[in-house]
């Protein structure tokens, strides 16, 4: 029987960009203005007034770009057209949920890099786990975690939803927003019991909350999880809304009374510091 060969493959078709003819024109276009289009760079600038969190009046706008006002109207219609932007019933206008979100990520890198030095801070005075929540939009994640090297620890999963009821960065976060956006916070997770220390009585919480405004720290005293303990203070620039949190997490085994009070002030003066970092 003739033994079968195998037929070679015919060699891969190489590819050819054609460059257009106008292109080549000009032997270099990199700096020239000659293909700027004005029309699409004032939609971006634009777009970069906004901060993904306070709308903006059309003169905000205006002052911000110093486009005609006829100009930018036509630039805010068309924005809202595409859904780039929406407007509220107050005519001002605001990030469409698509850029805010995307607004909110990158946001978030900028925090966890700024953190990143004081969450690794903490670990090597306490040996123990210190993490970083942020909020987005209605929703508490996780964004990072430096863990301890002890075998019995707390971990925190990074990406992880945090319960606004019964966690420290949770609650840190939550007790800081307006009573509206803390409700829809707590409805979209629920307050459903985690430990039988879990705090279920909105009132309760609430008034909770409010103590946490008072001396800027946050407790979960194994009301997510038996047996650990955290300590959360949250994130807070002035003149800004609060959108980060970072704490202290232990088994109880090893907190003391001293211990407590030493790492109530080490988390607080961590936010601070955090603050004041992307405030430069």
């Amino acid at each position: 029987m003739p033994r079968r060969t195998k037929t070679p493959s015919p060699p891969d078709k190489v590819i050819r960009r054609r460059i257009p003819k106008w292109a080549l024109q000009s032997a270099d276009t990199s700096g020239s203005e000659q293909y700027y289009l004005r029309s699409i760079g004032r939609a971006l600038e634009v777009l970069d007034c906004f901060d993904g969190k306070a709308p903006l009046a059309l003169t905000d706008i205006g002052a911000r770009t110093g486009l005609p006002e006829s100009t930018l109207f036509r630039v805010l219609l068309t924005l809202e057209k595409h859904s780039y932007l929406k407007q509220a019933v107050d005519g001002t206008y605001q990030l469409a949920p698509k850029l805010r979100f995307g607004w909110l990520v990158e946001e978030g890198h900028l925090l966890r890099d700024k953190a990143r030095p004081e969450l690794e801070r903490l670990v090597q005075h306490f040996n123990e786990t210190a993490s970083l929540a942020y909020l987005y939009e209605d929703r508490i994640h996780v964004l990072d975690s430096v863990e301890t090297f002890h075998e019995i620890r707390m971990t925190n999963r990074i990406g992880r939803v945090l319960p606004p009821h019964c966690s420290a960065m949770g609650k840190a976060i939550t007790a800081f927003q307006e009573h509206g956006l803390a409700d829809r916070i707590l409805e979209v997770y629920g307050l459903s019991r985690r430990t039988e220390h879990s705090i279920t009585d909105r009132a309760r919480l609430f008034a909770e909350f409010e103590e946490i405004r008072k001396t800027g720290i946050a407790c979960d005293r194994e009301e997510s999880t038996l047996g650990g303990i955290c300590y959360g203070a949250a994130i807070r620039s002035e003149g800004k809304p609060v959108v980060a949190a970072l704490s202290i997490s232990t088994p109880v085994v090893r907190m003391t009374a001293e211990r407590e009070v030493e790492t109530r002030n080490a988390v607080l003066e961590a936010a601070i510091r955090v603050a004041e970092n992307l405030a430069r």
